[in-house]
Order: C-alpha cells, then structure tokens, then sequence
C-alpha cells in the first residue's frame, strides 16, 4: 500500500510539480545607461559561432560582444527622432548577421512621411566593429516594428509594421500597410515592396512563427482587431486565420506538449493580462486561457524550454508602476500535464521597466537565459539560467 501511494505520489508530482526544477537567474548588468531600449535581437555579429546582443536605443543602434559585452556602435542619429525597432539576421548565409532599422518614431503623425517613420538597410564595413552605412527606403508613416522572414525559395524579405494607417485617428481610417521589402542584389538601389496585409488599425507587433521548419516563415500580426496567424500562398500574397478578436499587443508562438503549437499574448496593447492560446485539430476556433492579469503595461513578451521539459515556458515583462509601484520581469510555467493551470515566479523585483526580452543560450551551457531592456529603468540586463 505504501509503495503504491508512493507511486501515485511520484506521478502526481511529475504533472504538477515542475515547481522543482525552476530554473534560477543570475542577474548581470551590461550597459546602464540605456535610454528606452525600443529593441532588442540575438544573433552572430562576428562569425564566431557565438550569440551577440543587438539593442535599438533611442539615438543609436549598437552590438554587445559575447562573452566580453562590449558594446560597438553601428550608427547614430540616422533621423531627428528616435530609432524604433530593428531587424537582425543572417540573410546570405555568411554566419554573419545583417540588420535593418526603422527610426523617426512619431506615432501621433500619421500622414507625413518625412515627419514619421523612416525604413533604413545597414551596410556593414569589413571591421563590423566600426559605424555601418544606412541606406534609406520607402517608408509608411509610424514605422513601429519589423522582421526578416524567410522565403519558400531560401531568400529573405524585411517584413515592415507601422503602428497606424495613413490617416488613421482613434484607430479609423486606412489600414495599417504592412509590407514585404524584397532584397535586391545591390541593396543600395531600389527595393521592390509588396502588400502583405492592410486589414487591422493600430497593430502593435509582430513576430516569426517557424513551427514548422521545412516550410517558409509563417507570421503572427496583433492590433485592435485581435491577433492573427499569416501563411505565404504561391508568389507573394499571404493567407490570413484569426486567433482572437480581443486587442492585443504583443505576441509570440509557443510549443506545448508533445509539439502541439500555442500562441501566447499580452492583451490589450500595454495591457495587464497575459493569455495564451491553444487550437485543437478539427475546430476553428482557439481556445483562450488568462493565465495573468496583474501586469502593469505590459510590453514584452518571450517563450522558450528553459527547464528542459519538451515544452515552452513563457516569460513576461512590464514597464508601468501604477498597480504595484513595481516593475519586473515574470516566468510562467505550467503546474498540470494538460498545461491548463500555470504558475509564476519574478525574474526581476522592480529593476528592469522593461521595454523588450529576448531569450537565448548565450553561454553555450544548454539552457536558455533572458535578456531584457529597461525603458525608466534605463538598462540592459542578461538573467543567466542556472
């Protein structure tokens, strides 16, 4: 009988209890003097097979060098207004990553082009140590977001999100022109753009969604209109499935249990719950679980297996204080084996008012670490899983 219960026991905890092997976070400062921290990206800067940090800030774009975290600025002042968000990846297969800029950040502007927003491709120099050379493109107004996805045929596009359609007041008017920039052989001429969506108003971010590996990117898009899955049909044109009709501002895919694919959100835009949601074979529908909604401006979001189960964990940061008078960083794991019931533990207690959070293996120990940008808190910080 004792065996039995023991047993019993024993199974019981490995479905809920994942609570014993939560992973715990060093906390490492590597630039305190960060002014917003708009953007953040992972990627090898150097061909050096290691994982360099890449950080959009307010007046200039710069690389930390792993392990040592030097930071190397790629350029400066590239227009009157803030730099906004980047695009880091390795597009030509060199181990080397490229990076595109968007800037002018002015989002109460959303009809002049030469007022707000600005689209820029960075050339490096041989030392990619030194300043890089912006090429300027063909913008939208409200440049606010923007990605490199790969294509069916092994080429990459800069997919660019604004914030607003042209015109757009109180979320009315056009939609948001989200576009596909094709890259052209010389980047220093022009760029071919094509429509990839128009549908929603005031959409907040976007991200890759590469759950299945052999097949080109698909996208996840979030705005007002809630959040949506976009798959390439044949050439350029993009089929559209709605996840959710709530707001919603940022948004990042998952893998649950067994591959099962999740899409996790922080609903509305700089909002206070975070759901996730899951879709079952044969329906329509996804299904929403708030697994939280105490978080205060919610406006950073990431997911990975940082406790090795198989499945992803999620992880959450906030850069408001009026709930709590805190800011953070939260980690949300699952308790039970249908991952219906998730619990949380703080990362960071009121010392990262975060902007944006990446995560990656960063010291090649097999486990994943955060990174996180501080908006009032004006830092950036790596949390070492150990």
């Amino acid at each position: 009988m004792k065996s039995t219960v023991l047993i019993l026991s024993l199974i019981a905890g490995a479905a809920l209890g994942q609570a014993a092997d939560l992973p715990t976070f060093r906390h490492v400062t590597i630039d305190d003097k960060v002014r917003i921290g708009y953007g953040i990206a992972i990627a090898d800067m150097n061909a050096d097979k290691k994982p360099d940090i890449v950080l959009c800030d307010a007046r200039n774009i710069a690389w930390y060098q792993n392990p040592s975290w030097k930071k190397h600025i790629i350029v400066e002042n590239l227009t009157q207004r803030d730099h906004v968000c980047i695009a880091v990846r390795d597009i030509d297969g060199d181990g080397r990553a490229e990076i595109a800029a968007g800037a002018q950040w002015n989002p109460g502007e959303t009809t002049d082009t030469a007022k707000s927003g600005a689209v820029f491709y960075l050339i490096p120099p041989a030392d990619r140590t030194q300043k890089w050379t912006p090429v300027q493109l063909h913008h939208e107004p409200t440049t606010h977001r923007m990605r490199w996805f790969a294509t069916p045929s092994g080429s990459f596009d800069l997919v660019v999100l604004p914030l607003h359609g042209r015109g757009n007041r109180a979320n009315k008017g056009e939609g948001v022109r989200t576009l596909a920039y094709h890259v052209p052989t010389d980047p220093k001429q022009a760029w071919k753009t094509t429509l990839v969506d128009d549908k929603l108003h005031a959409s907040h971010n976007f991200d890759v969604a590469q759950w299945d590996r052999d097949k080109a990117d698909e996208m996840l898009l979030s705005g007002v209109e809630g959040a949506f899955l976009l798959q390439r049909r044949k050439g350029n044109s993009w089929s559209r499935q709605q996840i959710s009709n709530n707001p919603t501002g940022e948004v990042r895919q998952g893998r649950g249990t067994g591959g099962a694919n999740f899409v996790t959100a922080i609903e509305p835009m700089h909002g206070s719950q975070l759901s996730i949601y899951t879709k079952a074979k044969g329906e329509a529908k996804w299904s929403r679980n708030i697994i939280d909604d105490t978080l205060d401006q919610g406006h950073a979001l990431a997911t990975g297996d940082f406790m090795g189960t198989g499945a992803d964990q999620i992880v959450a940061g906030w850069r408001g204080t009026r709930r709590t008078g805190k800011v953070g960083v939260k980690f949300y794991y699952p308790t039970d084996k249908a991952r219906t019931k998730w619990k949380s533990m703080l990362v960071d207690d009121n010392q990262m008012a975060t902007e944006d959070i990446r995560v990656a293996d960063l010291n090649a120990d097999g486990k994943l670490d955060i990174i996180a940008a501080g908006r009032a808190s004006n830092n950036l910080k790596i949390y070492f899983n150990e």
